[in-house]
């Protein structure tokens, strides 16, 4: 596992170079130092591969735009519903988990907005020169999905390959994804209000 001697997550230093636009998998990734990012990662069992591919093959023949916002607001509905095993639902794993954004915020990145799901975890950082998105995801996952797999007396992949990142274009479009990922919680049926859900910048 990828730690420094003190226990806490460390991003490998191969990945220190930003990448600018591009891709992997079905997913293009844009990448610059300074910039106001929101990032998806979720869990291994949220979205079954052959739910996304029988979604890809669907929209297939539709324009990239429309094939895009299509499949985010499916992946979406979808991870809200609480498919898989939903192991951030153990306060634990949340805790946890919430605890490694914290760690290198304001060295690393600054964490502007987050909330951990029963399924995912959604967040949202300016990046810093020398630390690409990228790495700082490998990071988290390795890190956490070790963590969790002892709290929980499991083994095996716990986090997906792949995540999702946007960044943020204006002040509305900031104002709007802020409320997304607060929100987040309130539009999944998981509490009344989002103060209420314990690992959120909401609360704090």
């Amino acid at each position: 596992m990828a730690a420094e001697k003190n226990g806490a997550p460390r991003v490998l230093r191969y990945m220190s170079e930003h990448l600018g636009w591009h891709s992997r998998d079905y997913l293009p990734h844009f990448d610059e130092p300074g910039l106001v990012q929101a990032i998806t990662f979720r869990l291994a069992d949220a979205l079954p591969v052959a739910v996304l591919e029988r979604w890809q093959s669907e929209l297939a023949d539709e324009p990239d735009r429309i094939k895009e916002r299509f499949m985010r607001q499916r992946i979406e509905d979808w991870i809200d519903a609480g498919h898989g095993s939903c192991a951030l639902r153990d306060a634990r794993v949340a805790q946890m988990v919430e605890e490694a954004l914290f760690h290198f915020d304001g060295q690393r990145y600054r964490l502007l907005a987050w909330v951990v799901m029963p399924n995912h975890v959604h967040l949202l950082i300016e990046t810093l020169k020398g630390w690409p998105i990228a790495g700082l995801v490998h990071s988290w996952k390795t890190w956490t999905a070790h963590r969790a797999n002892a709290l929980r007396g499991t083994t095996g992949a716990f986090w997906q390959r792949e995540y999702y990142d946007r960044y943020i274009r204006d002040q509305e479009h900031l104002a709007n994804v802020v409320q997304y990922i607060e929100q987040n919680p309130v539009k999944a049926g998981l509490c009344a209000s989002a103060k209420d859900w314990p690992w959120s910048s909401a609360k704090r």
